[in-house]
């Protein structure tokens, strides 16, 4: 038996990374899983394919998550396959490192469209089936650098850290029915980190309290728990695997 037997889930970004360490996760805990991808659909059948081979089940579903017409028909597709979300993990994000006086404005909309927007649309949609049942956990992927910041990452910040705003505002609207928690990780050795130099990955592993880089396998386990038994009186909260990069 599974902490999450009997439960749909609808996982956004799901095709690599964070959000596919998540999604074969929550396929191992009994979970049927929505696989939601952007652009590379083999990458999310791959996903798929590992959760079935767990013995799973999953499905993989297009779309971009800032656009509206998108996240709802997103909502709707996997809504009808599984008949009702019970689990919402808000993971698609992007990162484009710049500094605000060189930052053009398509970059900072485009951050914010994906990584807020992109949030806000997937919830709205989802949020009212969940009403419907009285019952969900919503988890929103964060980051510590919502909460400290970070010189060329303004427009990551600012959307991260309105994604923990966002995430205690509406916990408090739809409580008890519907817990929604948020988790913010640290630096985590990912896609998003392929593109940094040696010199910044040693800067950044001397930031870091625990003296290194995580790893997705050290994520996952907090979803797991929120979505799960163990997560049944948390709402409101942003959780922080991040070897104590931003205390708080």
């Amino acid at each position: 038996m599974g902490d999450l037997d009997d439960k749909s889930a609808l996982i956004t970004g799901a095709s690599r990374s964070i959000g596919r360490g998540i999604a074969q996760a929550f396929g191992r805990e009994g979970a049927a899983v929505a696989v939601n991808y952007h652009s590379d659909e083999e990458a999310a059948e791959e996903t798929v394919e590992a959760i079935e081979n767990d013995g799973g089940t999953a499905i993989a579903v297009q779309a971009d998550v800032s656009d509206a017409e998108e996240a709802q028909q997103l909502v709707e597709t996997v809504t009808e396959q599984f008949d009702g979300i019970d689990v919402l993990v808000n993971n698609a994000g992007i990162l484009e490192p710049s500094t605000l006086d060189e930052m053009d404005v398509e970059t900072w909309d485009q951050t914010i469209s994906v990584d807020l927007r992109g949030t806000f649309l997937v919830t709205r949609f989802t949020i009212e089936g969940m009403l419907d049942q009285s019952s969900g956990r919503i988890i929103n992927i964060a980051s510590q650098l919502g909460i400290k910041g970070a010189a060329e990452l303004t427009h990551y910040s600012a959307a991260k850290g309105g994604i923990i705003a966002f995430t205690r505002a509406l916990a408090r609207e739809v409580a008890p029915d519907v817990q929604v928690n948020a988790i913010a990780p640290g630096p985590i050795d990912t896609a998003l980190l392929d593109d940094t130099t040696d010199e910044w990955r040693e800067n950044k592993k001397a930031e870091v309290p625990l003296d290194r880089i995580g790893t997705i396998d050290e994520v996952v386990p907090t979803a797991v728990l929120l979505a799960g038994d163990g997560g049944d009186y948390y709402t409101g909260q942003t959780l922080s695997p991040d070897g104590g990069d931003a205390m708080h």
